[in-house]
């Protein structure tokens, strides 16, 4: 695939319904600081295309979780891919239920009827398409997603005297936020949590989700591969403002036009509805095109989780079991796993309906579970001391204390009925079986009176959650590694390791690298042919010294399928 629809289908893949409803109603209740997350995709997105992109592409991967089983073991591969599993199943169900729910508030559209045909129409394609599919209707629904937003912002902007006017309203209103330096974790939102704690969401999502990782795979070379994350950038500060301006447009409408009593006592999640109705009401096919921009929001997420979920059981699950599957029957089953996810989404879409305010629950454990996975990786890549004990009991500790935080969270909340007060005085009612919708945005985290003891734990931002939970992982892992003698007895391939202090050491003028005692030379590369060995001696493992993308030779005479191109670099302090 080239970089421009690989770009858009990585931008469309989190882009989901939750956050088209989710942004502007965070923006309209609480001011513009929820913008200041921009700041963490410069470094979100540069790490990814820098660290990650470049080790996962030159393995030839074709599920992220392979690189866990070069790494270290088989029993760590398929740990990872049970994480994720468990991940993507409970919040596809989610992300296909909340806005045709949302929808039935506001509209009357038929609940289950608008459930199904999403679902149907979803498996249909990703199972027959595969890959390919998904990236050019990501691609497709990514376009309809910014007409949509688009047409509400400039209608909304006219009616209501401009954007210069809404700007003023707002600030008159003090939503217009400025920087918060506030470094306490336990701050809901300041600079910090957005700017920094955003840096370890984005990595979870944009360097180690399969969804993501499967997309630069699919680029024609590793170049365009990195040139696709570095579009995304451009494009997500595009669709954060495009949610913040809604956000204000509908903040200033509602100061000339009244609300009604149904809008008033509404879930934030649905008042974003409830203002696409009334703003463009009586201008034919624009409300059609804001239900569009919805459902193409949670097909472009349904339909990577299908495809995704449908790779990994089938490269992580079925093929190491039985590796002389040929590549027609292999596509065959895969389509089969793929449409079963279909159906498994319909089922859990109909759990979320019976889940009621445990809704909630289940988004929080999208982000609980992404920060260990990403915590499992960076052990791999940047400690090469890290063993395979040390990397399952550090997945196992960084998962216990997200589930003991996230829950607790969710827990004494709802308990206490607390939430953040929205900064505009406004009074919309929180409690409702679809206000945890936009639990990635709105999770309450903050009292009027300050928690102590453990509700001050469960009280730290969301935002922290993944480099929390990842630390975690990497702290329990390096210390079972060393306590278990490290990778003494055991193999590294070299290929899997970030080579970080060398690259930080680069930076110093030659002199300090000098008396550093920094030395870098050339050595053959000791594969671990052991792990996948078909995939040396078809040469497809990939590498150079100039970054740029080089078929290992088949195996021969003084080759033994080594390429000695590759450089591994050793630095003693």
């Amino acid at each position: 695939m080239g970089c421009f629809p690989v770009a858009l289908s990585l931008l469309a893949t989190f882009q989901s319904a939750v956050a088209i409803l989710g942004v502007p109603s965070e923006i309209y209740r609480f001011g513009t600081q929820y913008w200041f997350l921009g700041c963490s995709y410069f470094l979100g997105l540069l790490i990814p295309a820098h660290v990650f992109i470049p080790i996962f592409y030159r393995l030839h991967l074709t599920s992220a979780y392979e690189y866990l089983e070069l790494r270290f073991n088989k029993a760590v591969r398929v740990c990872g891919t049970m994480t994720f599993i468990f991940q993507m199943v409970i919040y596809m169900g989610v992300v296909l239920y909340a806005p045709s729910l949302a929808l039935n508030a506001v509209t009357g559209f038929d609940l289950w009827l608008s459930v199904l045909t999403l679902g149907i129409v979803c498996t249909v394609y990703t199972a027959l398409g595969g890959l390919k599919a998904v990236i050019w209707t990501d691609v497709f629904q990514t376009l309809v997603m910014f007409l949509g937003q688009l047409v509400v912002i400039i209608v909304g902007s006219a009616k209501v005297g401009g954007l210069g006017h809404v700007w003023d309203v707002a600030s008159q209103h003090g939503l217009i936020s400025g920087i918060e330096l506030d470094p306490d974790p336990f701050v809901r939102h300041s600079f910090w949590t957005l700017a920094f704690g955003g840096v370890f969401m984005m990595l979870s999502l944009y360097g180690v989700n399969q969804a993501q990782v499967q997309r630069y795979l699919s680029s024609r070379t590793e170049k365009a591969a990195v040139l696709s994350c570095y579009a995304v950038f451009p494009c997500q500060q595009v669709v954060l403002c495009m949610g913040c301006l809604i956000g204000l447009v509908m903040f200033a409408y509602y100061q000339e036009y009244p609300m009604s009593t149904q809008q008033t006592q509404a879930a934030p999640d649905q008042f974003v509805l409830y203002f696409v109705m009334d703003l463009l009401r009586g201008l034919p096919g624009l409300p059609g095109l804001f239900v569009a921009c919805l459902f193409s929001g949670s097909l472009s997420t349904i339909s990577s989780a299908f495809n995704s979920l449908a790779t990994v059981t089938m490269e992580d699950l079925i093929r190491p079991w039985f590796p002389h599957f040929s590549e027609v029957r292999a596509t065959m089953l895969s389509r089969i796993i793929a449409f079963g996810y279909g159906l498994l989404c319909l089922g859990m879409a109909y759990i979320s309906s019976q889940m009621g305010p445990v809704l909630q629950a289940a988004i929080s454990i999208f982000g609980m579970v992404g920060g260990p996975l990403l915590g499992l990786f960076c052990l791999g890549m940047f400690f090469p001391c890290a063993n395979p004990p040390g990397a399952i009991v550090g997945l196992l500790a960084g998962l216990s204390m997200a589930f003991w935080i996230g829950i607790g969270s969710i827990v004494t909340s709802v308990g206490s009925g607390r939430a953040p007060t929205p900064s505009n005085g406004s009074s919309f009612s929180l409690p409702s079986n679809l206000t945890a919708v936009t639990m990635a945005t709105l999770m309450p985290s903050t009292t009027i009176s300050k928690p102590t003891g453990l509700q001050r734990l469960y009280s730290l931002s969301y935002l922290w959650y993944s480099a929390h939970n990842s630390t975690t992982v990497i702290v329990v892992g390096l210390a079972v590694s060393l306590l278990s003698g490290g990778m003494r007895g055991r193999t590294l391939n070299p290929r899997t390791i970030y080579p970080v202090l060398p690259k930080l050491v680069a930076f110093l003028p030659m002199s300090c690298q000098k008396r550093l005692h920094c030395k870098t030379h050339s050595q053959d590369l000791s594969v671990d042919t052991a792990v996948f060995p078909e995939k040396v001696s078809n040469g497809m493992l990939r590498g150079s010294r100039d970054k740029e993308a080089v078929d290992v030779p088949e195996e021969g005479p003084g080759h033994q399928g080594i390429s000695p191109s590759f450089i591994v670099q050793e630095t003693s302090l």
